[in-house]
């Protein structure tokens, strides 16, 4: 009992250990990953403050784009105005002014063509339109030009061709890119942090990154995603320009949310590694308690051969000399008694050999011999079932010593004083062997552990009684062996279940 104690002590102290040994795995885990957490989020926080101040670039630049593109539609009026003054004017009119400003356009491609379509003048244009006669050779290209109709004798007028200068088309480019690149850098951002960026409406996606196809393909799922997006972190707002209102919504990185459930995971390998490491320990142990009591069972079985033929022997000659032949008689069945524990011994560690038996017959025969050699003050009482017969395949040596272990148990239950019945009840596919006492009962508790390898109330003994017992019916019959039910300082009713 001590060894048991000290046993479960140190099971204890192992369990503490390893549950400390968790919570700090679990505890220096989480502290690394809520560090790694409060570094993204600076990341994120600096992403989001750049995103602003690149959309305030990205405004400012278009706003300024568009101020050229403003001026340039006013150079473009006032040069077509004075084109048209040239053309108007009297013949005596200085016009030196007007040759000037018309002279001094080195930006805007300008085509003068007549009624005809006859290309009188053209600069800032390719070398290919220089080269052109008419303007109807220009083809699709002349949609780009916006065109001022001068009137200037009767019927006859000049045609002027515009459009923008290169410089503006140029800058007209680079604002594009400007603000693609924008939305490139946004979404694919060096955080790796998953972003969708939506519309006004925040329903029609722009661009996304970091995001799978199938949740931007799917409305339900997209909008699902947006509605978590928003309730974790809220959306940046952007104006631009071109786009109007734009909303970034972001999330905390793949990564980091693969993070936040890997201490859980690790908690679960290790005490998926600490049961299996303890199964195979208690498998290990139990392999080993077994050999023991294999090798103590064999071993006694061959040392008590030699008595048992000698007493055998002497028995016979008690037979044959004048005394009272009760005395070898009795005897004869103390040495029969003997001969079956040996056999019982000799069979532990060993397939059993099941044969067809009439489980009635033992079980009477068997409590006919025990009553007699208890203590008086025990009665043991069988109730003998309505069949006459009941057979059942059994190892007969195996199965008296389960119910002699259990009539034992009971007697040592009450102390020497009491009673013991013995009931056997049938089922269809089931046959039930109830052993019940009048003592002191086995609380709730230990019911389980009293079946356990070395556990025993008593203050001598192994401890091994009722773990052979059950290990009789549960492995080599195919049975159960149960505590049906105990009261305290009432008594103990243990079940024996087989099949028929």
């Amino acid at each position: 009992m001590k060894q048991r104690i000290y046993k479960a002590h140190w099971k204890w102290l192992l369990f503490v250990s390893a549950a400390i040994a968790l919570v700090f795995i679990v505890y220096y885990s989480s502290k690394l990953i809520n560090n790694i957490a409060q570094e993204e989020r600076k990341r994120i926080e600096i992403w989001a403050g750049a995103i602003s101040y690149k959309a305030q670039f990205v405004n400012e630049t278009e706003r300024f784009f568009n101020s050229i593109k403003l001026e340039e539609g006013n150079h473009a009026t006032i040069l077509a105005k004075t084109i048209r003054k040239v053309a108007e004017a009297d013949f005596d009119e200085d016009l030196t002014f007007y040759q000037d400003i018309i002279s001094s356009n080195s930006t805007i491609p300008t085509i003068i063509t007549n009624a005809k379509g006859e290309i009188d003048a053209a600069v800032n244009v390719p070398d290919s339109i220089n080269e052109m006669h008419n303007i109807s050779e220009m083809g699709a290209a002349l949609d780009e030009y916006e065109k001022i109709f001068l009137h200037y004798y009767k019927k006859d007028y000049l045609v002027v061709y515009y459009k923008e200068s290169q410089m503006y088309s140029d800058l007209h480019g680079v604002i594009d890119n400007l603000i693609q690149s924008f939305f490139q850098e946004t979404v694919i951002n060096s955080a790796s942090v998953p972003v969708i960026i939506t519309d006004s409406t925040q329903n029609n996606v722009i661009n996304a990154g970091n995001i799978d196809s199938v949740t931007l393909n799917t409305p339900a799922l997209l909008a699902e995603r947006l509605k978590s997006m928003k309730s974790g972190k809220t959306p940046i707002k952007l104006n631009l320009l071109d786009q109007g209102n734009c909303y970034v919504y972001y999330e905390e990185s793949t990564v980091l949310k693969q993070l936040r459930i890997f201490p859980f995971i690790e908690l679960a390998i290790v005490l998926v590694f600490i049961i299996v490491a303890y199964l195979l320990f208690s498998v290990a142990r139990r392999s080993e308690q077994n050999r023991v009591w294999v090798g103590m069972s064999k071993e006694t079985a061959h040392q008590l051969g030699t008595p048992i033929s000698s007493l055998m022997a002497w028995t016979e000659l008690l037979k044959d000399m004048p005394v009272d032949q009760s005395i070898p008689t009795e005897i004869g069945k103390d040495v029969k008694r003997l001969e079956t524990i040996a056999q019982r011994f000799s069979k532990i560690g060993s397939a059993p050999v099941l044969e067809p038996t009439d489980l009635v017959v033992v079980v009477d025969e068997f409590t006919q011999y025990l009553q007699s050699r208890i203590s008086s003050m025990v009665s043991i009482t069988f109730n003998k079932p309505e069949s006459e017969s009941i057979i059942l395949p059994l190892n007969r040596y195996l199965f008296e010593w389960v119910i002699e272990n259990l009539c034992k148990n009971a007697v040592d239950a009450m102390n020497g004083k009491g009673s013991i019945n013995i009931d056997i009840t049938e089922e269809k596919k089931k046959v039930f062997i109830d052993v019940t006492d009048t003592g002191k009962g086995i609380p709730t508790k230990m019911q389980k552990r009293i079946f356990s390898p070395g556990y025993t109330s008593k203050s001598r003994g192994w401890g091994l009684g009722l773990t052979l017992a059950r290990r009789i019916i549960n492995e080599y019959h195919n049975g159960k062996l149960f505590v049906k039910s105990s009261v305290i300082d009432h008594g103990t009713v243990m079940r024996i279940q087989l099949k028929k």
